[in-house]
């Protein structure tokens, strides 16, 4: 097999930006409300709710992929969508990966405010929407610890990907899963060329989002 074009390379990149950049976003939009609600709210069953986020915060991809790939085989429950070996598996998979790892720091950050804000917010009257504007504006560095952990384990991510998309070229192949591809055929020179793609990537995402952070912090 002939060694990646720059073409090529340019491709498997933008492929591999889209279905994080989705999955990302899909998950910072279920996971930041849920995050928020389970560190407001008292209620029975909330411990187990808990529980099973830090669960899905440690699960192996492996695992996850396995689920997706169970849901979404033609005898599963969703086999009629005809999702597998598709950009759309890819980004179920990365989506319940990065999940937990939302609501889990989201949780976290709020459950670091101080026992008395939200009282001490409605003592002076500030509405409902206001609150919670406040509020994000409060645990905003750890809304970006967030974005960056679930950004990093998505990213690097190979197993769950591999197992519901297929690595087929022109249409699910990635950077992880086209490393793993060129590594298992001995052509490390290409391994070695995409790898680098992937951590220059990596760097400069977590860059400009530490930039963020820390700007924020200031």
């Amino acid at each position: 097999m002939s060694e990646p074009t720059a073409g090529l390379v340019l491709e498997i990149t933008l492929r591999t930006l889209a279905v994080c950049g989705i999955a990302l976003a899909i998950a910072l939009l279920l996971g930041l409300p849920v995050g928020i609600w389970l560190g407001r709210r008292r209620f029975a069953g909330r411990r187990l709710l808990v529980s099973t986020v830090n669960a899905g915060m440690g699960a192996p991809p492996v695992v996850v992929g396995l689920v997706v790939a169970l849901l979404l085989w033609r005898s599963g429950p969703l086999g009629a969508l005809g999702l597998m070996y598709r950009p759309e598996a890819m980004v179920l998979a990365q989506v319940l990966i990065a999940l937990p790892l939302v609501v889990g720091i989201t949780l976290a950050s709020v459950g670091a405010l101080d026992e008395d804000w939200e009282l001490q917010v409605r003592t002076l009257g500030t509405p409902a929407p206001w609150r919670l504007w406040l509020l994000v504006r409060e645990i905003r560095l750890g809304l970006l610890a967030a974005v960056i952990a679930a950004l990093g384990g998505i990213l690097s991510e190979v197993g769950a990907v591999m197992m519901v998309g297929g690595n087929l070229e022109g249409e699910t192949r990635v950077l992880t899963t086209a490393i793993l591809m060129y590594t298992q055929m001995g052509e490390f020179e290409s391994a070695i060329a995409l790898a680098t793609v992937l951590l220059g990537l990596m760097l400069v995402l977590a860059g400009v989002l530490t930039a963020v952070q820390q700007g924020g912090r200031s």
